[in-house]
C-alpha cells in the first residue's frame, strides 16, 4: 500500500532508532524511486568549466551500476599540455566498509594511458591539447564543438535517460539556438529547438526519431557521434552551406553534394 510516514519528535517520548532509521531511508528512497527506470549517466550538475591551469567541476548527482553517487562541492583538477588524447573520468572502487558506514566512492581522474571508458568508469569529456596552446571551451560554432585538438569535448559525455543514456543538454540546447537562427522553415526543426531549449535532457530516441524524419534515413540507432554528425548535417543544409553525407563522421571522408 501507499504509505506517508513521519515521525513523532516531541517531548517526554522516547527516542527510537526505527524514528531515526525513517529519517535516514527517506531521502534515498525518494530519489530511488524517482531514477529507477533511469540509465547510468549524469544525473544533474557535473558540468566542466575549464580554466587555464584546471578543470573545475561541478557538484551533482551521477547514476552508476543502479547507485546514485553525489558531490556536494565543485572539485577541482589540474590538467596539462602533452598532446594526448585524454579523458575526464569519474572512476568507481570498490566498497569501503568502516564501523558507521560503507561507502561507494568515486574519484575524479585525468587518464591519458585508457581513452576506452571501462564499465567502472562515466566521462566527463575529452581533450587533446598541443604543449604551448590552451585548453578552451568558448566554441566558434556548432563543429567546433568537435575540433580534435585544444578543445575540451562533452561529446560522448553519456546523460541519464529513460531506458538509455542520452547526449548533454549543452550540446543540445547549442544546435537549436543555432538552428533557429538559420530561419529555417522546416517543420520539424522549431518544434525539436523547442524541445532542446525547454530545459534538461532530451531523451535519445526522440533525438534518433528527429534525425531519421528530418534526413530520410528511417529510426536507427545511433552512437553519440554519429547523432552529433547527423545534427551538424541539418545544421550545414539549414545553414544553406555544404550539405554533409549521412555517413559523414567526423575527421573521415567528406562529399560535397552538387545540384
Amino acid at each position: 500500500m501507499f504509505t506517508h510516514q513521519m515521525p513523532h519528535f516531541h517531548k517526554g517520548r522516547i527516542l527510537k532508532t526505527t524514528m531515526l532509521e525513517s529519517l535516514r531511508d527517506y531521502p534515498r528512497q525518494f530519489a530511488d524511486i524517482i531514477y529507477q527506470h533511469y540509465s547510468d549517466g549524469i544525473i544533474v550538475g557535473g558540468e566542466v568549466q575549464v580554466n587555464a591551469e584546471s578543470l573545475m567541476i561541478a557538484k551533482g548527482i551521477v547514476k552508476h551500476d543502479g547507485r546514485l553517487y553525489t558531490m556536494e562541492e565543485d572539485f577541482e583538477l589540474p590538467y596539462s599540455s602533452n598532446g594526448k588524447e585524454t579523458v575526464l573520468k569519474i572512476r568507481f572502487l570498490t566498497e569501503q566498509a568502516a564501523s558507521d558506514f560503507t561507502t561507494l566512492p568515486g574519484e575524479i581522474v585525468l587518464d591519458e594511458n585508457d581513452v576506452q571508458v571501462q564499465t567502472d568508469e562515466l566521462e566527463l569529456g575529452r581533450f587533446k591539447l598541443k604543449e604551448g596552446a590552451r585548453l578552451r571551451a568558448d566554441y566558434q560554432g556548432f563543429a567546433d564543438l568537435a575540433t580534435e585538438y585544444n578543445t575540451f569535448n562533452v561529446i560522448h559525455v553519456p546523460y541519464a535517460g529513460i531506458g538509455s543514456s542520452t547526449l548533454s543538454p549543452f550540446i543540445l540546447q547549442y544546435f537549436a539556438n543555432e538552428l533557429l537562427k538559420s530561419g529555417t522553415d522546416h517543420p520539424y526543426d522549431a518544434s525539436f529547438a523547442m524541445l532542446c531549449l525547454n530545459g534538461g535532457a532530451v531523451e535519445r530516441n526522440v533525438i534518433q526519431h528527429y534525425l531519421g524524419q528530418r534526413l530520410g534515413t528511417g529510426y536507427r540507432e545511433l552512437s553519440n557521434e554519429r547523432i552529433f554528425a547527423g545534427l551538424r548535417r541539418i545544421l550545414s543544409e539549414a545553414g544553406g552551406g555544404r550539405a554533409l553525407s549521412p555517413d559523414v563522421r567526423h575527421g573521415g571522408q567528406q562529399r560535397m553534394i552538387v545540384d
